[in-house]
């Protein structure tokens, strides 16, 4: 291969923060031209992470953040026993890779819950930006906090709500996020098992499963294996404010 064609290649394969179509959901939102224009330079490479693939595993030497371009994730622990935990779903706009900060190595396992590609941040060189411009310092700050809270409403989820209040804030949050990225607020095709929500939502298998159905008899919802249809969202967040509060 020439290397004028190598060069050809790797401009095509290049990410700019600054055309994409995420800018708004991801670590660039509200920074001016001139600094995502320097963001650009930082992240210069896209990975493709095949489905059931691991983009990294709890261990691993901590080195980049990865933002999900397209795709699915979930993260998840092992326990003592061997059994997985999922600790989290993530989509198109999301960070992954937080959690090996603290102690520059891994914590969780990232796997795909279909053909993904992400935007690999090199995590040095990101530190070195945020300390030339404050705005990205800031989103960065953001988005560390918003973690925080979404890691809060886990524990309220886990700890205070029965399994139809929890299924309840688990659906209206994934709808939500799906809408923000453009799709549909009421129809979704759930990337993850049953037996993945029963595991993130600390509920059994068989729970998750005869909680869909109670929903779809009381017309909250239309299921069809992995296809939702909510019918009833006010329904469903009566439930959810019932129980005092969201995912």
């Amino acid at each position: 291969m020439t290397t004028d064609t190598q060069r050809v290649k790797a401009d095509a394969f290049k990410v700019a923060c600054s055309s994409c179509n995420l800018r708004e959901l991801c670590l660039p939102v509200g920074l001016a031209s001139p600094d995502l224009e320097k963001l650009d330079s930082l992240v210069a490479n896209r990975r493709t992470v095949a489905r059931g693939d691991t983009l990294f595993r709890s261990g691993d030497e901590f080195q980049s953040l990865y933002a999900v371009r397209t795709g699915f994730f979930k993260t998840c622990v092992s326990s003592e026993d061997g059994r997985d935990q999922v600790t989290g779903f993530q989509m198109a706009g999301e960070l992954l890779g937080l959690d090996g900060i603290s102690n520059d190595r891994h914590s969780c396992d990232a796997v795909a819950l279909e053909d993904s590609q992400v935007c690999v941040i090199p995590y040095s060189q990101l530190e070195e930006l945020s300390r030339e411009f404050t705005d990205l310092q800031h989103q960065f700050h953001k988005i560390m906090s918003r973690e925080i809270v979404r890691d809060h409403g886990v524990m309220l989820l886990l700890g205070s709500m029965r399994a139809e209040e929890r299924l309840a804030a688990f659906l209206l949050n994934l709808t939500q996020r799906l809408q923000a990225r453009g799709f549909s607020a009421s129809s979704l095709i759930l990337r993850m098992t049953r037996e993945e929500i029963g595991s993130y939502l600390g509920l059994k298998l068989e729970t998750v499963s005869r909680t869909f159905s109670k929903f779809q008899e009381e017309g909250l919802l239309e299921v069809k294996q992995r296809q939702i249809r909510i019918v009833d969202q006010a329904g469903l967040q009566q439930l959810v404010n019932g129980a005092g509060g969201a995912c």
